[in-house]
């Protein structure tokens, strides 16, 4: 029996890539702005060798954990082309964005096809659109939709005005009308006179080509996704998934009973919080915070793991909470491997080279990049 245990802290990235200038996101460096807070607590990362990978400071004598950072090959910096380059998948052409808002064709087509007008339609924070939009949607029953830096259609709704399932409903409309890297639908509701986003986001990703999901599966592999990796791959390739957390912890304790189960294959996590509540709204504090319950669980964790059990800790891309940017960063992305080495393996060409080596651990040829061993 071989298991493979690939956690994603997504947006923990490590430093500004080469092509940095080009995303506009020069100075970047998500870990270096979070370990600066008084709330930064990580001494499990630390010893599995975090701050002695390439770039980074304060790295202890002896990890316990190989260690490298990776470039991202592919053009974009947003989740769908991070997870699907770490699974394989380089994209030469980056999804599409609309930093101006979305065409009127597309708009009229997607009120024709839901029955509903549209609010907005503009780059937003996610939080401050449903303040400035939130009561106009109560009196009209229009979708709010906007967009960000990143290839994504959302559409937020009051679920009190109009129920989650047509929510989703108008969420399928739209993926089949554009061919952004993801719909995602943004429930909220209003409660004592605030407008607080719900637990049932759910996102409606392009559908990829085969990935190491495909190819594990097909060689009768298990494939077990925590947390957005069913919604980040449509599903693809997956033979079981746990549901999108409600938030880390959730995530952290689907992970802990899946490591209680005997099983042949991969689990895949995504722990979302990172990006979602702290990156995206320049709280660096609670980012730091974030890390530390997560290094406070994986001390919980690692005793959990088997023999020949092989730990994986990476991340998507970067998302510094202290630039005056709210979305996501041109970043390195570090890779912790419980490997029983302890090596440095420097600096890698493409997020590609983790699938290769997951493949690679069950006698598998890799898709694209290279093993690190």
């Amino acid at each position: 029996m071989k298991r493979v245990f690939l956690i994603v802290l997504d947006s923990f990235g490590i430093g500004e890539l080469p092509d940095a200038a080009q995303y506009k996101d020069e100075g970047s460096n998500t870990l270096r702005s979070v370990a600066k807070q008084k709330e930064f607590y990580a001494p499990n990362l630390t010893k599995l060798g975090l701050f002695n990978i390439d770039g980074c400071e304060g790295g202890v004598e002896h990890p316990i954990a190989s260690y490298c950072r990776l470039k991202e090959k592919s053009a974009g910096k947003d989740t769908t082309t991070g997870h699907w380059e770490i699974a394989g998948v380089v994209l030469n052409e980056p999804f599409p964005t609309y930093p101006n808002g979305f065409p009127s064709d597309i708009l009229e087509e997607f009120e024709k096809r839901t029955g509903r007008g549209v609010l907005c339609n503009l780059p937003y924070s996610g939080t401050k659109v449903i303040e400035d939009y939130g009561e106009e949607q109560e009196r009209t029953g229009k979708w709010i939709v906007y967009t960000s830096a990143d290839s994504v259609f959302q559409i937020a709704a009051n679920a009190d005005v109009i129920p989650t399932r047509e929510l989703y409903r108008a969420c399928m409309a739209a993926r089949e009308l554009l061919p952004v890297g993801r719909v995602i639908a943004r429930p909220f509701v209003k409660r004592d006179g605030a407008y607080i986003r719900t637990a049932d986001r759910h996102d409606f990703s392009r559908r990829p080509p085969d990935t190491m999901l495909d190819k594990l599966r097909e060689n009768g592999y298990q494939t077990i996704g925590v947390g957005k990796i069913s919604d980040i791959f449509a599903a693809k390739g997956l033979t079981e998934s746990l549901g999108v957390n409600r938030d880390n912890a959730d995530g952290m304790r689907k992970t802990e009973l899946v490591a209680e189960r005997d099983f042949d294959g991969l689990c895949f996590v995504n722990l979302v919080d990172f990006d979602m509540k702290y990156g995206h709204r320049n709280d660096a504090a609670g980012y730091a915070s974030a890390i530390s319950e997560f290094d406070a669980w994986l001390g919980t964790f690692l005793p959990k793991l088997k023999e020949g059990d092989l730990l994986m800790i990476t991340a998507d891309h970067g998302c510094d909470p202290c630039t005056p940017s709210t979305d996501h960063s041109r970043e390195y992305i570090p890779l912790l491997m419980l490997d029983g080495k302890g090596k440095n393996y420097g600096t890698r060409e493409t997020f590609a080279d983790i699938s290769a080596t997951v493949l690679d651990y069950f006698g598998l040829e890799p898709l694209q990049g290279e093993v690190i061993r």
